[in-house]
């Protein structure tokens, strides 16, 4: 049996395949094919052995990607892979491989362009970071690791690439890779523990990526799930509230420090309204009596109430200024069971249509502006990404539903009942 492969020389692996025109090569290889369909199953062939041909060198990843999904598969997470509900159990072919299949039964017969396959290799490399994020902690500093992470990122969305983009920061990363189903939700625990031996930085971007999805996850239990059932709510989601009340805490400290240092600008408006979307589920269980799924949360959840009772009067005067409204664009009026799914349906609708979205999942939590982005787009990949669950709906509860959902008028009575119960003493 050979060495272990060690994070760096991983990490050298994937950089290798993303830096320079080895991408491209590999999809100019691929459109030679008589057509997009032939040359979307060369292109799967070399996803399934996780090895690509490119003009300097051959990216070789399949002993690497065995060992590290093998590891991360002991401890609870499928990161690779989708969970099948029909035949309960995971799907043989990793995520990209089933949209690929997808793409050929939609549009095979069709002359084979670049753009199509650009985009599907770079979603199977966002899902080889993905896995990495899960690894940092196997050998060296965990928090240099995520850096080389957030490294192997920026060149995966960078100039070399399709264009398509999933995620700002290799914290996200770890967001995505994890938000599956899983049938033993332990590894959730053991990945928090992990989570708090970062330092003050990776933690808080953590926690915003985290506290802002769980709102959205959560808010959608509560509607579909559990027929807005907050004990309901409380019992099904058991291994989610320690990591809502860890995000609360990591948020509301750089919230904090931002107030003391004197900065008001984007970030802060981010930080504010990532606070008010995870406390919108249930914001009693943490400025209330708490569930008994935060039994071991005690030192996060003190921690978030003494911040935020510190904070209360300024919070709830910004919390104001992120009220959902019928024409402007709020992550409080999104909600969806995973947030891995809502990256999918990017991707699938940028696949179907032959062009990339220049939008993160990161730009689809927050509803405060940032440049670069074109006015109304949010809402666009929003409704767009709720028409194709409408199309393709989950039965929930007896009933044909929509994992993903964009409702103003639902976002605002998530609004008002949280503000009324923030309030209270």
């Amino acid at each position: 049996m050979g060495m272990e492969i060690t994070f760096e020389h991983a990490c050298h692996l994937v950089g290798s395949a993303l830096r320079g025109s080895a991408r491209q090569e590999v999809v100019a290889d691929a459109a030679r094919a008589k057509n997009l369909g032939a040359a979307l199953l060369r292109l799967r062939d070399s996803m399934r052995a996780n090895e690509f041909k490119a003009a300097a060198q051959p990216v070789l990843l399949d002993r690497m990607i065995r060992s590290y999904d093998g590891r991360t598969r002991a401890e609870g997470f499928h990161v690779l892979h989708d969970w099948d509900g029909v035949s309960q159990q995971v799907n043989p072919d990793m995520i990209p491989v089933d949209v690929l299949h997808f793409l050929v039964e939609q549009r095979g017969p069709e002359p084979a362009t670049t753009v199509e396959l650009a985009i599907l290799l770079d979603y199977y490399f966002a899902h080889v970071l993905q896995l990495l994020t899960l690894r940092v902690w196997d050998d060296g500093d965990a928090d240099r690791n995520f850096d080389r992470v957030q490294e192997l990122l920026d060149e995966l969305q960078g100039p070399n690439g399709s264009g398509q983009q999933f995620a700002a920061d290799a914290e996200t990363l770890l967001l995505i890779g994890t938000s599956h189903y899983e049938l033993d939700e332990t590894g959730f625990t053991i990945l928090l523990a992990k989570v708090r031996t970062l330092n003050e930085e990776h933690q808080a971007k953590i926690g915003l990526g985290h506290v802002a999805s769980l709102g959205c996850h959560l808010r959608f239990g509560f509607e579909a799930q559990c027929g807005r059932d907050t004990v309901a709510l409380r019992d099904d989601n058991i291994a989610d509230y320690p990591w809502l009340c860890f995000a609360l805490a990591a948020t509301v400290r750089q919230y904090d420090r931002l107030v003391t240092a004197g900065i008001e600008n984007r970030d802060r408006a981010v930080v504010e309204e990532a606070l008010l979307n995870g406390l919108t589920p249930d914001a009693r269980a943490f400025v209330g009596v708490p569930p008994a799924s935060l039994n071991d949360s005690g030192r996060d959840r003190a921690q978030f109430l003494d911040l935020f009772t510190k904070h209360k009067t300024a919070l709830m005067a910004a919390f104001e200024r992120h009220r959902p409204t019928e024409t402007a664009y709020s992550p409080l009026s999104f909600f969806f069971n995973f947030s891995h799914n809502v990256v999918k349906g990017t991707v699938v609708d940028a696949l179907l249509w032959g062009e990339a979205w220049d939008l993160r999942l990161n730009d689809l939590l927050t509803g405060v502006p940032r440049s670069g982005i074109a006015e109304g787009s949010q809402q666009l990949l929003a409704a767009t990404l709720m028409g194709y669950a409408r199309s393709n709906p989950d039965r929930i509860r007896g009933r044909l539903m929509p994992v993903i959902v964009y409702d103003p008028q639902a976002g605002r009575r998530a609004f008002t009942i949280a503000m009324e119960k923030l309030a209270q003493d």
